[in-house]
């Protein structure tokens, strides 16, 4: 099983040598991801904490042309879950080599947009691959590095639907799944959420913006110390 680093358990700044903090967002699209990450990484900046900020699937060179190809790609639109999933790892896999490492050993906390959970849920909840197999390409691409915290932003389907709607610039691939797709998603973060009470924490997405940063701001809060 995947280790994570140690929380470094002190108080604000972060001192030379310390880890930082790895934190994952979670969460169907349309949930509100981008704008509490950026909350986020705003309070933890004025606290005097280095924080680095990444998307997945992205953040590094392969990692952007891999989020075009999944996204944008109409010659891949009927591409095989498995082919899928693999090309979701190895983002990952680089992103985790090139960025992530490096910034943690740094004393930089990271915050992700997406991480291991994602595919678990969507590749493998929701894609119907198998959960096993899924779990050792996922723990092969992270090479013993989780976050210490993972934000699960909930909501209805329905809900993060109308939000997709009502924003600008195209629809990618992911984000015209049917339905069901995203209620599987949704049921399978839960799923995933009470298996790992340790990590994982549930923060209702249809409260006000500020709310709900509070709401992400209480966890983290507890975890830096």
């Amino acid at each position: 099983m995947a280790m994570a680093f140690e929380s470094t358990n002190k108080e604000c700044p972060v001192s030379a040598g310390k880890r930082g903090v790895f934190i994952s967002f979670e969460g169907s699209e349309g949930c509100g991801k981008t704008t509490q990450i950026g909350l986020l990484r705003e309070r933890m900046e004025s606290l005097g904490r280095r924080v680095e900020q990444f998307r997945e699937p992205g953040a590094t060179e392969l990692g952007e042309r891999i989020r075009h190809l999944l996204q944008f790609t109409p010659e891949v639109a009927d591409m095989s879950a498995r082919a899928e999933l693999l090309l979701f790892a190895a983002s990952r896999a680089q992103l985790v080599s090139e960025r992530i490492a490096p910034a943690l050993e740094d004393g930089r906390d990271v915050i992700s947009d997406r991480f291991i959970d994602s595919t678990t849920v969507y590749q493998g909840i929701g894609r119907g691959l198998c959960l096993e197999q899924v779990e050792v390409i996922n723990q092969l691409a992270v090479a013993g590095i989780v976050p210490q915290l993972t934000i699960i932003l909930d909501m209805n389907p329905g809900d993060a639907f109308e939000r997709l709607v009502q924003r600008n610039g195209p629809v990618d691939r992911m984000e015209q799944q049917p339905p069901e797709f995203y209620e599987a998603v949704r049921n399978g973060y839960l799923e995933i959420a009470a298996r790992e009470p340790a990590r994982m924490r549930v923060v209702n997405a249809t409260l006000s913006v500020q709310d709900v940063a509070d709401a992400v701001w209480n966890h983290v809060a507890s975890l830096l110390g």
